[in-house]
């Protein structure tokens, strides 16, 4: 029901992707702007919002964000903590406007051992005449839920990340602002785990150094917590988790090195392995009760739309005597760096120009960017990749299906999917759509929910019982991890959404041949795979 969404930047993001230069620089919305490239702890990789598929978990929306693109399993020493100078931000708009009404704040804080003073071993004759403090993240295998027992004990740990969320009721720098707090003892204080080094540092958790302790670690730090104004607790967690985008990065970039005969084959979906399957991310995960995130339980009450952002602050002064606790210092205002909200917007459809201005913009003002959506230049890269007589781009414009999808959400033929009101580049998600279980979910989401295009007539909506490939409850009705937007943008940004004559190559079955599924997920909070380890 949602596919014009997806059409819109999900496609585009596809094309992008196939388009792209560097097969380390594009992968959803990975390294997409020029000035984000320069601090990717705060760079935005993936936003996802969806009513939660666990069956015990019927009534909760998960929002899940991603952050640090590509982490290598084996990128020790120091890993990939997150910037304790930063703020990272879910937004929530439920009176579509295009504005926050809710805002999770995540801040964090990563001390040493010891008060600061870090892990240290004895070192020199006799036993040792001085103590002298150790260059890893650990002294020895980790275990227990306390990172800050210091040397000598099981845990070993020695640099204890911890963070502290916010709600903010209102507008995110003068609204309302309460804690977060722990349902086990009422703390808002919060342990992220550290990453996953390997399986001889979680050897202690769970079973021996040949099957990895880290799942069962990890898991300790999946919390029920109280959010401030809302009766019943949410579950959070934050930590490092598999790469859960899917793309043929090596063809894709290198100007879609594949035969027209390939993409178009849906038998060859999923015929390459996922290229970025091995690399990792770090996620701020949320299962927040659904009444908690709307204002009502129908219509366009039940519509919520959500993004996510990174800030810094506007200054920093680099101490020429860098310690650990003072590598710089920091002031001034909080300036915003990272935005997310539909997948590979500003990564294949803003053009360059305008990407570090985009990435500092909020919803309520994107009609600014109205030209990259009525006038796409990706389709007319894939023409020009194919031939027109292969690949025509669609010829219509300006380009209203996209408009629909990118901008304001879809309504058909009396069938408000989630149109909420607002003019805004955000994930819009119907809550009032039950979830499609995991084992019945369509990895091409919305896309069957439409008719056949003809000359004359464009697709419409067919939700009914009878259309079997109908999964309204996927993307662009937010956005699960099993959603495969890479075909699903190919496919809309060609066409998909209007007539054949407007767009003779919008039938086509386009596909990068990675496969993404629910499969390749979890089926309950936090969703999102365990890490790959170092070793």
């Amino acid at each position: 029901m949602k596919f014009r969404t997806i059409g819109c930047a999900c496609a585009t993001a596809a094309v992008f992707a196939l388009l792209g230069q560097s097969t380390i620089a594009q992968a959803s919305s990975h390294r997409e702007a020029p000035f984000i490239t320069k601090s990717p702890k705060v760079d935005g990789t993936d936003f996802y919002l969806f009513n939660s598929y666990d069956p015990l978990r019927p009534n909760f929306v998960t929002a899940i964000a991603n952050y640090q693109p590509l982490q290598e399993p084996m990128g020790g020493p120091n890993y990939f903590t997150m910037d304790p100078e930063a703020l990272y931000e879910i937004h929530i708009d439920n009176s579509a406007d295009g504005i926050e009404d809710l805002t999770f704040q995540f801040r964090f804080s990563n001390p040493l051992a010891n008060g600061g003073a870090g892990v240290a071993l004895p070192i020199g004759p006799d036993g040792g005449t001085m103590n002298v403090g150790i260059p890893l993240v650990i002294a020895g295998p980790v275990n227990g839920t306390d990172p800050f027992l210091g040397a000598g004990s099981v845990n070993n740990i020695n640099v204890n990340e911890t963070y502290t969320v916010n709600v903010v009721r209102g507008n995110r720098r003068t609204g309302v602002s309460k804690s977060v707090t722990n349902v086990a003892g009422g703390g808002a204080v919060f342990t992220k785990p550290i990453d996953n080094i390997g399986k001889k540092a979680f050897s202690l958790v769970g079973g021996s150094p040949e099957t990895s302790g880290y799942a069962a670690y990890a898991n300790q730090y999946i919390y029920d917590v109280n959010i401030p104004d809302c009766a019943t607790p949410a579950k959070m967690f934050v930590g490092q988790r598999a790469e859960s985008f899917a793309i043929n990065l090596g063809a894709v970039f290198d100007l879609v090195d594949a035969p027209l005969s390939t993409v178009t084959n849906p038998a060859l979906r999923g015929a390459v392995a996922n290229p970025i399957a091995g690399k990792n991310i770090t996620s701020l995960a949320l299962e927040v009760p659904v009444d908690c995130l709307r204002t009502g339980a129908t219509g366009t009450a039940a519509m919520i739309g959500g993004w996510t952002t990174a800030s810094v602050r506007q200054a920093r002064a680099i101490n020429p005597q860098s310690t650990y606790a003072t590598p710089s210092r920091e002031g001034g205002a909080w300036a915003q760096v990272s935005r997310l909200g539909m997948p590979l917007t500003n990564e294949v459809v803003i053009g360059v120009a305008d990407k570090d201005r985009w990435n500092s913009s909020e919803p309520k003002d994107d009609t600014q960017f109205l030209k990259y959506v009525t006038n796409p230049t990706l389709p007319k890269l894939i023409e020009l990749i194919y031939g027109a007589a292969n690949a025509p781009a669609p010829s219509v414009f300006p380009r209203a299906d996209l408009v629909a999808v990118f901008l304001t959400g879809y309504q058909d033929a009396g069938i408000n999917v989630n149109k909420n009101g607002a003019t805004a580049e955000y994930l819009r998600l119907n809550t009032a759509l039950a979830a499609t279980a995991a084992a019945s979910q369509n990895n091409l989401g919305a896309a069957g929910c439409f008719t056949a295009a003809t000359a004359t007539v464009r697709p419409v909506v067919d939700a009914t019982a009878a259309n079997t490939a109908c999964d309204p409850a996927g993307f662009p009705n937010g956005r699960r991890p099993g959603d495969d937007i890479v075909d699903i943008a190919l496919r809309v940004v060609m066409g998909r959404l209007l007539t054949t004559t407007e767009a003779p190559a919008g039938p086509a079955p386009l596909h990068d041949a990675v496969l993404q599924d629910q499969s390749q997920f979890n089926t309950k909070f936090p969703y999102l795979k365990t890490p790959t380890g170092g070793s």
